[in-house]
């Protein structure tokens, strides 16, 4: 789950990281009553959208008036903000953030990250900040400092003075930057964080250390531990088919595909998805039912992945485990019933009972295709849906 800048500067301030003054507004006179209680000749105004990449597409204006303000929240507001990580669709943005401009003497990148190959949790700063850690990895990789932490101990002062020290840092505001390190790295173990980013991390005329922008990602699975980290989600910047299917309890990711993906257990889901791509079809989701694959789960998965206008077939494939393939068919079969399907569906099943859930399957009376393997189950829905595409096709000729 992603939040919010201002949600992100707000948690890490607990923290002890410091943070610049700055206030939320949802409309343009609210923003620059904002400015006016903050106080101060120049203001940033950023809008408040999951992605990076906000000053270049227009998303962070610096303003030095009430009028300019009103100007950039104007065309903020309402507007669908397109940036390298949001894709041609955008974001909508529905809140700024108003925050004192600072005078910036240098910019440092600093990064918390899970490291899944040495399974601790790792550091990553450069003193380049201000730019994307991918464009500072490749266009200066020798400024990037890495450290990880050994869990046992926890991040330790010495690390951080060693931190300081490749930073090039000026020795009197080693002990700020300990305690912004050690304060991120806090919130990243103790609020089960999965990423905490600050970028740039600034350093002031004044001689303060200021985190000017925060971006931090939690672990989704970890959240019913941490309710008030559960309200800071914002739906409105989600693709609403996840978050349909996070209400829901299933586990989806939409892809730009025609091939509907219903599959339990997370491995034999990328399997599933791998297979139709060599079978030259692209799929159109990533979806894990989990290992109760019951019929109402199933009728569940069915209505999210039609609700994708794109999808041309499904691709039903459940390896019964735990399950029994009766079950399972029994489900497909009751949700086909129950929810209006109007693409070809392709069911594969493996696992016990097998042989009673394709009987299931054969005797319903549905246009249901079988398939024994999943290669020929995607070749199959490959074949489904190249199918329905050429009938659309003549049917666009003929008319």
């Amino acid at each position: 789950m992603d939040i919010h800048e201002y949600q992100a500067k707000e948690v890490l301030s607990n923290f002890g990281v410091a943070c610049p003054d700055g206030a939320l507004a949802y409309s343009p006179e609210q923003a620059a009553y904002r400015a006016r209680e903050l106080g101060g000749e120049r203001w940033v105004v950023k809008a408040q959208i999951h992605a990076g990449g906000r000053g270049k597409a227009g998303g962070v204006k610096v303003c030095d008036s009430d009028r300019e303000i009103e100007e950039a929240c104007e065309n903020m507001f309402g507007a669908k903000l397109v940036t390298h990580q949001t894709g041609p669709e955008g974001k909508g943005v529905y809140r700024v953030y108003v925050e004192a401009a600072v005078p910036i003497d240098r910019e440092i990148y600093l990064g918390f990250v899970l490291d899944r190959t040495s399974q601790r949790v790792m550091i990553v700063a450069s003193a380049e900040g201000g730019m994307e850690i991918e464009d500072i990895s490749a266009e200066k990789p020798d400024s990037i400092v890495r450290a990880t932490v050994e869990p046992a101990v926890g991040l330790q002062e010495f690390q951080c003075r060693q931190i300081a020290f490749k930073l090039g840092v000026d020795p009197s505001l080693t002990q700020q930057l300990v305690r912004t390190l050690q304060g991120c790295y806090r919130a990243f173990t103790e609020l089960d964080a999965t990423m905490v980013e600050i970028n740039p991390l600034v350093v002031t005329g004044d001689n303060r250390i200021l985190a000017l922008d925060a971006k931090m990602t939690f672990d989704d699975n970890a959240l019913f531990r941490h309710p008030h980290v559960a309200e800071l989600r914002d739906k409105s910047q989600e693709d609403p088919r996840e978050s349909r299917a996070a209400d829901r309890g299933l586990n989806y990711v939409g892809l730009d595909g025609n091939i509907g993906c219903i599959v339990n257990g997370a491995g034999l889901a990328m399997a599933t998805m791998d297979t139709i791509k060599l079978a030259g079809g692209e799929p159109a989701n990533f979806l894990d039912i989990g290992g109760g694959a019951t019929p109402e789960r199933v009728a569940k998965a069915f209505r999210l992945v039609l609700s994708d206008k794109n999808v041309q077939a499904i691709l039903v494939n459940i390896f019964a485990g735990i399950n029994r393939c009766d079950w399972v068919a029994e489900g497909v079969v009751q949700a086909l019933k129950e929810v209006e399907v109007d693409v070809p569906v392709i069911v594969r099943l493996a696992g016990t009972n097998v042989e009673a859930g394709q009987k299931i399957l054969a005797q319903s009376g549905l246009p249901i295709i079988r398939a024994a393997t999943l290669s020929e189950a995607a070749d199959r829905a490959v074949g489904a849906w190249r199918n329905d595409l050429s009938q659309a096709t003549r049917v666009r000729a003929v008319s």
